[in-house]
């Protein structure tokens, strides 16, 4: 945390727990906003992205140390935007009372709906490493569904949150949207809170933590966590573009992205063309590493951890390649070279916990099954890669392992689009939001009851006797 923007403990928590009150009050004065004024909310949310453009991508690189531009802009201005734009077009839609099957035989003249209600006030906790997009495309669906927002940022996004919370006054009171920086590990304190629903995107350790602290307010959570996301390039794929695409993925943000490839199958006869193909890019792509386009590693800390990942893998038998041309990198900028990890086994750390940065472990197969069998054996991923022009053996891959999400042929881009639902599984996650099941994770989808003239019930009601028999054995007769 930077100390320039650092508060008192106290007047932290106590400003978290006043906003609380606050937005609760607001909520339960106005539960239900409508259409215009959700839209008004959603366009609010871009114009505060937009107007503050360069701002937040000059802060989101003075966080990291150096953030990439073009990464900034298009992971997260572009994807964001987009997703706001996708939102206000279907919204109406989405907010419509949805009719339900009524049976006529016991409820005549009755009708059923499924009316999307807002929840009320609810508690997002935003990462570091796509900062403002894991805070606006969430508050997208949060706002959507009518819902009043806090949010807790990352102490490593420091400026950032510094930026957005004084800014945001301008768009939102604070009944509607508050956005606090975390100098203190207020992390605890705030999903202890009695939020209507919670989401938090992290690790899947402090994502335990956090639906613990959720639990004992019954609490409904929304975990987007890490996990080691395979990819596998069956014999069929071109290993040029193979390469071509996963290497691409692999340096954005300097690999620090959850549902980042984090091991690779390769055939055993394409490894060291992958390798081949993997230096010519890279030193096509990065030929200096302290150019702007390539993005530092966030702090001195996860910096070393990476080098003693490196160092464990050469101790324990693995090669090791430097892909960058300039060898080292530079740790003054935390510029740490992509580097590709073969002849790998499980006792080293590449292989035990989330990578977070620019390695690639390689593993190599024979059958699609030692594959499968490997991933089973393992915290199901919250993403999976299957490289393959064969359609059977696609759809083999994505029978057989059960992941968050797919992108088949390339890495990624399922989390980019709008109308399928993003989120994880077992210890990746669980939830989703993105598009319409975003918006129905942030609504009480409500089950309403509309009672007609006659009353159905009426006949099988005490006292029960010879008649009430009758009717329920012609009932039970006509279900069977």
């Amino acid at each position: 945390m930077n100390k320039q923007f650092e508060v008192p403990r106290e007047q932290a928590l106590a400003q978290i727990q006043y906003v609380f009150e606050q937005q609760r009050q607001a909520y339960l004065a106005q539960p239900y906003p409508s259409f215009a004024q959700r839209i008004e909310d959603l366009k609010q949310l871009a114009r505060l992205l937009t107007d503050h453009q360069d701002a937040i991508v000059q802060a989101i690189s003075d966080d990291f140390g150096n953030r990439s531009p073009t990464e900034t802009l298009f992971c997260e201005f572009f994807v964001v935007l987009d997703g706001i734009k996708d939102t206000i077009k279907k919204l109406r839609k989405w907010m419509k009372p949805q009719k339900r099957h009524t049976p006529f035989t016991l409820y005549p003249g009755a009708s059923s709906r499924v009316i999307p209600q807002p929840l009320g006030v609810v508690g997002v906790i935003v990462p570091w490493n796509f900062p403002a997009n894991l805070m606006f495309a969430p508050l997208t669906c949060i706002f959507a569904a009518g819902n009043r927002a806090m949010v807790k940022m990352s102490d490593r996004s420091s400026r950032l949150a510094h930026l957005l919370s004084s800014a945001s006054g301008d768009y939102f009171p604070p009944e509607k949207l508050s956005i606090f920086a975390d100098s203190h590990q207020i992390g605890p304190d705030f999903s202890a809170l009695p939020f209507d629903h919670l989401l938090f995107t992290g690790s899947t350790q402090t994502g335990r933590a956090v639906m613990r602290n959720a639990s004992a307010n019954l609490t409904p959570v929304t975990l987007e966590l890490g996990g080691k996301s395979p990819a596998v390039v069956a014999p069929d794929f071109p290993i040029d573009v193979a390469a071509d695409r996963i290497i691409y993925w692999k340096l954005v943000n300097a690999g620090q992205i959850c549902t980042n490839i984090d091991y690779l199958f390769l055939p055993e006869d394409k490894v060291e063309s992958f390798v081949e193909q993997s230096r010519k890019l890279v030193a096509r792509r990065y030929p200096d590493l302290q150019s702007s386009d390539y993005t530092s590693i966030i702090d001195d800390t996860s910096y070393k951890r990476l080098w003693q990942t490196v160092r464990d893998a050469e101790a324990k038998g693995a090669r090791v390649i430097n892909l960058a041309p300039g060898g080292e990198g530079d740790g003054k900028l935390r510029k740490f070279p992509p580097h590709l990890i073969l002849n790998v086994s499980e006792d080293m750390l590449v292989m035990q916990r989330e990578i977070f940065g620019p390695l690639l472990p390689i593993k190599t197969y024979r059958q699609a099954s030692e594959v499968t069998d490997y991933i089973n054996h393992h915290d199901r991923p919250l993403a999976l890669y299957p490289f393959t022009r064969d359609k059977q053996l696609q759809a083999f891959y994505i029978e057989h392992v059960m992941s968050g999400g797919v992108s088949v042929n390339n890495a990624l881009l399922h989390v980019a689009q709008h109308d399928m639902p993003f989120g994880g599984v077992g210890p990746s996650g669980m939830g989703h939001y993105h598009g319409y099941e975003g918006f129905v994770n942030f609504s009480k989808m409500r089950p309403v009851f509309y009672q007609g003239f006659f009353d159905g019930m009426k006949p099988l009601m005490p006292p029960y006797g010879p008649t009430t028999q009758k009717i329920l054995n012609f009932m039970l007769r006509l279900v069977r």
